[in-house]
């Protein structure tokens, strides 16, 4: 009697796992992942999947980090040359990136970093650049958190979007200042983006003045060491 060879690859792996249920979200939102729906589209029993996840939520908590793994982090390595102020710059535009390609899991990396490895390396990042560009442990921490309020706020829905192009709908007698809001949703990318960057670099502008502050402190902190007894 013949045996049948075995497969060379496990039918399934987590990667697999995160695959089908990233492209779920993608297509139509976290409700749509169940672990009997995943199984279906991975052609497997549903109790497999438990031999990789304990749960929906961990599922969710993959896929999340996968989106986490795509953010550039190479302006916080200490050999990189860009300031403090360019590279949180650059790495919120690349943070912002990675959301909107994927809007839908936002609400979960919403809820801060967890246990997620991916989203741990992120936070470690951030922190560990702006102590050693001279920022105070505990401001540091916080321009960590205001950057995520910041770039998931911005990822979580479009504001030209969110006008209907029916010019009727704003009648200018209520609204008299809304008389071309029908226009805003042809022009949702520019608008968006626009708004964006326009809020990113004001509130750099804030952190910079802030941080004028701090290297003053400093300074004067560091002579009254040199002077004292």
């Amino acid at each position: 009697m013949c045996r049948m060879a075995r497969p060379r690859k496990p039918l399934l792996s987590r990667e697999r796992i995160v695959g089908a249920a990233s492209a779920l979200v993608d297509a139509e939102g976290l409700d749509a992942v169940s672990t009997r729906r995943l199984a279906g589209e991975l052609g497997v029993s549903g109790p497999s999947l438990y031999n990789h996840f304990r749960n929906k939520e961990e599922i969710l908590d993959a896929v999340a980090d996968a989106v986490s793994a795509k953010v550039d982090l190479s302006m916080f390595e200490e050999s990189d040359s860009r300031d403090w102020r360019t590279a949180l710059h650059d790495w919120a535009v690349s943070y912002r990136a990675a959301l909107t390609e994927h809007p839908h899991v936002v609400p979960v990396l919403a809820r801060g970093p967890g246990r997620r490895p991916a989203a741990l390396r992120v936070a470690d990042a951030v922190f560990g650049a702006m102590v050693r560009a001279g920022w105070p442990p505990a401001q540091a921490t916080r321009i960590g958190a205001l950057m995520r309020y910041f770039v998931t706020g911005s990822a979580l829905g479009s504001f030209a979007r969110g006008f209907v192009d029916d010019e009727r709908a704003y009648d200018p007698c209520r609204y008299p200042h809304l008389g071309q809001a029908h226009l805003l949703a042809e022009r949702q990318e520019e608008i968006d983006e626009g708004a964006f960057d326009t809020g990113l670099r004001a509130l750099l502008d804030g952190l910079a003045a802030q941080y004028e502050k701090v290297a003053v402190q400093a300074s004067r902190t560091g002579a009254a060491r040199r002077d004292g007894p």
